[in-house]
């Protein structure tokens, strides 16, 4: 990365003075200054064997066909996202065992909610048993058509937390690419990826993973896992070493209708 921006410095600067040149320069090329020596990673422990088996994987790394339902014409807006959300969710625990108390308690709560049941922002109120959220179009695997997003509200003792799917149509069926649970802060929806903030166990600081669409695996994959700090974090002795901030960021929210129909909900 940092021999391309040096490339791309170099360019830019070989064309200011060519530019020059055409404006009364004398044309010969000018020192930019001397460039930093690049230097090749030093590998640690190389002898090390491989390991036998693979670390737990961070979320889903398969696509799962949710079947049941059906995608009228390919088009995911005239799938209802609460039939959607019931029907993998019990098919498809995911990161849950069916035998936790959490996912019992919040199959049961999804039985609340009735076909159609209304999940544009503000409807749910305190006491609103259903945990399905507003659902949200994008598309996120770079088709053109929009993907659907689903987000279900754990159980009453566990609501702080959000499990998080997201849906698209392979082979003309609904299929799930992402599948993902934590105490979640916000989510964000930047160009095809899906950008979750979650509670960190350090204070002042929280995790923040980006999903990314792998093309050869056909989901959503963890591209980013990162710890950064809280932007609610209280500020502690200044650095000497300058630093960026992580920019606030907001939770899923309705699009307002002046905007185009594959970001709305």
């Amino acid at each position: 990365m940092h021999r391309s921006r040096i490339a791309l410095a170099a360019g830019l600067v070989a064309s200011g003075a060519l530019l020059a040149g055409g404006c009364g320069d004398p044309g010969e090329l000018r020192s930019a200054g001397s460039a930093p020596t690049a230097e090749a990673p030093t590998r640690l422990w190389p002898k090390l064997p491989p390991p036998s088996a693979p670390a737990e994987d961070y979320g889903t790394i398969e696509s799962v066909p949710v079947k049941g339902v059906g995608v009228p014409g390919g088009d995911l807006r005239k799938v209802d996202p609460v039939t959607v959300a019931k029907v993998d969710f019990d098919k498809n625990p995911g990161m849950y065992s069916r035998s936790d108390a959490v996912y019992k308690e919040t199959a049961q709560r999804l039985a609340t909610c009735g076909p159609g049941h209304d999940t544009s922002a503000g409807h749910h109120s305190a006491d609103d048993k259903c945990p399905v959220l507003n659902a949200y179009y994008r598309d996120l695997t770079g088709d053109g058509k929009d993907d659907l997003i689903v987000g279900i509200r754990l159980s009453q003792g566990h609501s702080e937390n959000l499990d998080i799917r997201a849906y698209a149509v392979e082979k003309r069926k609904l299929t799930q690419i992402m599948e993902m649970g934590d105490a979640v802060i916000g989510v964000e929806l930047a160009g095809h990826e899906v950008i979750v903030r979650a509670v960190s166990g350090m204070p002042g600081y929280e995790y923040r993973t980006v999903w990314s669409w792998d093309s050869h695996q056909k989901t959503m994959l963890p591209t980013t896992d990162e710890i950064v700090r809280s932007p609610n974090a209280p500020s502690g002795k200044p650095s000497s070493k300058p630093s960026r901030k992580p920019e606030p960021a907001a939770g899923l929210r309705p699009v307002p209708s002046s905007t185009s129909p594959s970001d709305s909900p």
